[in-house]
């Protein structure tokens, strides 16, 4: 695969001795599911409105090795939390708010295990997805689907694993979402900007229109700095995620019946931007800034995708930059580390751009930066933080807390 750099064969070999010793099993017999971490440069808040998206994978993300045990007990492990998750495949699954009671979760004594194992959910999720599309099992986020369908025998296509996907988000965990996420994971492809219309579900891969080794230099030329905040409170438990979609669609239900649409679908999408123009005085205030971030982030996408097929970095950095001044001040999100994260990395040496990654309540910040300088920003990013905010950075792995990264490839099992 061209440019694959992860995962190493070391890593691979690492989860699959794991996962051999928890069933018993030959480690040959172990299948990883490689998931990304994917990141949005431009698009961000609006693929719920049926905006238009940007997206790239990183080379680093999640491993997920797993071996078919025939029967219907799912056992998981996590690298990263304590204690273990237990369900059955056959049990029916429900939306999280009336399941909650059902889990089982091994707590080894530990005050915190409960909160710890909560990362199951999206495994109990996945179930819950393709229980609901009538898929019958007998064994058991974006990992746990292709494992899921991978042990069952299940043919599915990128597209329908998406839909999946939301239906683990926003059918199960009660989280109004889009399919940003998920579009991204599934159908990135190495060295491409991946474009989406959230509206109608159309996307395609933009290459810079480079020759051939100008691209190759052009993609050597960056480095992607994912910057850790410290903050680890789930979008599910904060509502300030939901509200903003809530206030994004009052605002296109209020500039639809000034236009006469008063049938479409309260979403922004379903707006055409000569009525919005028109009526975006008859907006409140809250609802005025919802809006604005909408149609101006449709419009940095659309530029962003000119400037990255010119293989102009410096132009579509600013772009990145812009669209994250906008998540603050129109959107009005982000917790106050991630805005101060995203005002470091801005001023970071060699710094192309920058916003924040996902909603801006808990999280990173992404960069986009100059390859020689990639070392230097991070470690200006890892001292800048630390000077404001030192009990949240102190509880970072230091190795771990600016993550210097390339470009990389969509999820697959291996």
């Amino acid at each position: 695969m061209e440019g694959v750099s992860w995962p190493s064969e070391e890593e691979l070999d690492r989860v699959r001795k794991v996962v051999a010793e928890m069933a018993g099993r030959n480690s040959k017999e172990v299948r990883v599911v490689v998931s990304p971490y994917r990141i949005c440069p431009l698009g961000a808040h609006i693929d719920h409105q049926g905006g238009v998206v940007s997206a790239v994978t990183v080379n680093k993300g999640i491993l997920l090795g797993f071996i078919p045990s025939g029967d219907s007990q799912v056992l998981l492990q996590s690298g990263q939390f304590k204690g273990e998750v237990r369900f059955r495949v056959d049990e029916i699954q429900h939306p999280r708010h009336s399941a909650l009671k059902n889990d089982k979760i091994i707590t080894n004594g530990s005050s915190k295990s409960k909160e710890e194992c909560d990362w199951g959910r999206y495994a109990r999720g996945a179930l819950y997805a393709l229980q609901s599309r009538e898929n019958h099992l007998s064994q058991t986020g974006i990992a746990y689907l292709l494992a899921l369908e991978n042990a069952n025998n299940l043919t599915v296509s990128p597209m329908e694993n998406i839909e999946y996907d939301r239906l683990i988000e926003n059918g199960y965990l009660g989280l109004r979402n889009g399919i940003l996420d998920q579009s991204a994971i599934l159908l990135s492809s190495y060295g491409c900007l991946t474009f989406m219309n959230c509206k109608t579900k159309e996307h395609k891969l933009v290459r810079p229109k480079l020759l051939k080794n100008q691209e190759a230099d052009m993609l050597k030329s960056f480095k992607i700095l994912l910057a850790l905040s410290g903050l680890k409170h789930a979008l599910t438990n904060n509502p300030g995620y939901n509200n903003r979609v809530a206030e994004c669609e009052e605002a296109a239900r209020v500039l639809l019946h000034a236009s006469g649409n008063d049938k479409l679908e309260p979403l922004l999408s379903n707006v055409e931007p000569e009525a919005y123009e028109a009526h975006k005085g008859k907006l409140e205030a809250t609802l005025a800034r919802r809006a604005e971030h909408y149609f101006s982030e449709n419009m940095r996408v659309i530029k962003g995708l000119e400037a990255w097929a010119s293989g102009n970095l410096e132009d579509f950095g600013k772009l990145i930059t812009s669209s994250g001044l906008s998540s603050i001040k129109n959107y009005e999100c982000g917790a106050e580390p991630l805005i101060q994260l995203y005002e470091i990395l801005v001023r970071a040496p060699g710094v192309y751009g920058a916003r924040f990654s996902g909603a801006g309540f808990r999280g990173c910040c992404i960069a986009f930066v100059d390859a020689s300088r990639a070392v230097e920003a991070a470690s200006f990013v890892r001292d800048e933080y630390y000077k404001l905010q030192p009990a949240l950075a102190s509880q970072i792995n230091p190795d771990n807390a600016v993550l210097i990264c390339e470009a990389g490839h969509s999820a697959r099992v291996l």
